[in-house]
């Protein structure tokens, strides 16, 4: 793998599940990591458990101006990672208009924001993480497979506007993350279970297998516009 010292790089969503899996992945290989979320204690709590020389920066991309504010400070990074989302799910006719627009604002407008305001370095990348289901549509979450679409038709498009700086998705499928920490044990394990036998991966991936997709596609100079499918055969099953 390459070697990422003297590399800045920003992950945005970095404070839990697949992005506080990516700073550790960079850590690893030598980048001064930056985690940034909305939530200060949880960003604190994330540093703790990363250790080392993590540093931390509360920021909603909601707010386009917070995000132009937030590059104007800090400066150029070599990488940045968005995997920061905040997406109500449900059936088109009883999930809200108001919880339908949220989540729009939270997972594309939020990556569209830092796609505008993002000082990256011309040999650098800006990877965003969308989800399977924008390849293999669910009649129960049809916002969830219309956002990450959407999130990956943008960085395609960003590969062409912002060239030479590369930019990439990681779709990833069933992941064992604290977003399914509300349901009981009992509950969770179940889904995992039964989600294992139907996939041809026969697990369900951890932060980590996504993880490995966003430093490869950091590592690789000749990567970009592209779509990396990490679901364990979700897409075809």
């Amino acid at each position: 793998m390459k070697n990422f010292e003297g590399k800045k790089v920003l992950v945005i969503g970095g404070s839990s599940g697949i992005g506080q899996a990516a700073a550790r992945a960079f850590a690893a290989v030598g980048a001064t990591v930056t985690i940034a979320s909305r939530n200060e204690d949880k960003l604190t709590a994330a540093a703790e458990a990363l250790g080392g020389d993590i540093r931390t920066a509360t920021l909603d991309i909601t707010d386009a101006s917070a995000v132009e504010a937030f590059f104007a400070a800090h400066g150029r990074f070599d990488h940045v990672v968005v995997s920061a989302a905040q997406t109500p799910s449900g059936p088109l006719r009883e999930l809200g208009l108001d919880a339908a627009r949220s989540a729009m604002k939270s997972k594309f407008w939020g990556a569209y924001h830092v796609a505008r305001f993002a000082r990256i370095a011309a040999e650098g990348s800006l990877t965003l993480v969308s989800g399977f289901l924008g390849t293999r549509p669910s009649g129960s979450a049809v916002l969830q497979g219309a956002l990450n679409a959407a999130l990956e038709s943008l960085g395609r498009g960003l590969a062409l506007e912002l060239a030479p700086v590369r930019v990439n998705t990681v779709s990833p499928g069933l992941i064992a993350t604290p977003l399914w920490s509300k349901l009981t044990d009992d509950a969770r394990e179940r889904m995992f279970q039964n989600a294992a036998e139907r996939l041809p991966a026969r697990r369900v991936g951890q932060p980590e297998d996504v993880a490995n997709a966003i430093v490869y596609l950091a590592a690789t100079p000749f990567a970009t516009g592209s779509t990396v499918l990490v679901d364990g055969g979700g897409a075809i099953a």
